[in-house]
């Protein structure tokens, strides 16, 4: 099978704005993502779907292929099921724009899960590292069958420690928000209207779940870190320059 990785890239973000085109690196943000989905083996093409010409220029010099997309998208899964629709690879990969730091092996292992599989996505989750953060509402947590599928998502603690006993926060499991997708898959989730679990948690993939589809779950040892304010930039740009 043939898997293409779709960047979502929207100029806009209302907490640190234009951040995807922030260079202080000496690169803009969303090529870094781009340089690291180079280096996985099972991907064929990295495409970024992106609404506005200014990231198309700044990416040019980096010879990294961009699509326009419809301004309106309400999410990232919209902006890249419309690029997928003009695709024929068999695996759609969402990897998002402000993670300059995903690990290659990741997006890998998740390709090579569809092909191995009749799942009809996969994601990744990993252990929580402490009790404030299975308690934080901005941190997904996911809970899985034996088999590696997700039973549900949710911004709430699952499982729910009725006894008051769950000392160790790494038995919770926290969402990574990368996906991959079987094409006629994505194209038919896209296509569905919004469901009431999904419009309640604010999360996305429980539409997957409502419709009965199976979602695979990876686990891997540790989060890489988004980029969502200007502090968490200026920590990545020390990470990458090797600034104390």
């Amino acid at each position: 099978m043939a898997a293409t990785v779709i960047i979502p890239a929207r100029y806009g973000s209302t907490r640190f704005p234009a951040k995807l085109l922030a260079d202080r690196t000496g690169r803009p943000l969303v090529q870094h993502v781009v340089d690291r989905v180079r280096q996985c083996q099972r991907v064929r093409q990295i495409l970024v779907a992106t609404d506005d010409q200014r990231i198309v220029e700044a990416l040019k010099p980096y010879h990294t292929v961009c699509v326009m997309t419809d301004p309106a998208h309400q999410s990232g899964t919209d902006r890249i099921a419309e690029v997928a629709r003009e695709l024929e690879d068999d695996i759609i990969v969402n990897v998002q724009g402000d993670e300059p730091e995903i690990e290659p092996f990741v997006v890998d292992a998740l390709i090579e899960r569809l092909e191995s599989s009749d799942d009809d996505m996969a994601t990744a989750c990993t252990p929580l590292r402490s009790m404030e953060e299975v308690k934080n509402p901005n941190l997904v947590k996911v809970v899985c069958s034996e088999s590696g599928r997700a039973i549900y998502f949710s911004r709430s603690v699952i499982p729910f420690d009725r006894d008051g006993t769950v000392t160790d926060p790494s038995v919770y499991r926290l969402h990574l928000g990368i996906y991959a997708y079987r094409r006629a898959f994505l194209l038919d989730f896209a296509s569905w209207k919004p469901t009431f679990l999904e419009t309640t948690e604010r999360l996305e993939q429980l539409r997957a779940l409502e419709h009965g589809k199976a979602i695979y779950v990876l686990p891997v040892d540790r989060a890489t870190h988004g980029i969502d304010t200007e502090e968490q930039y200026e920590a990545f740009v020390k990470r990458t320059l090797g600034q104390p």
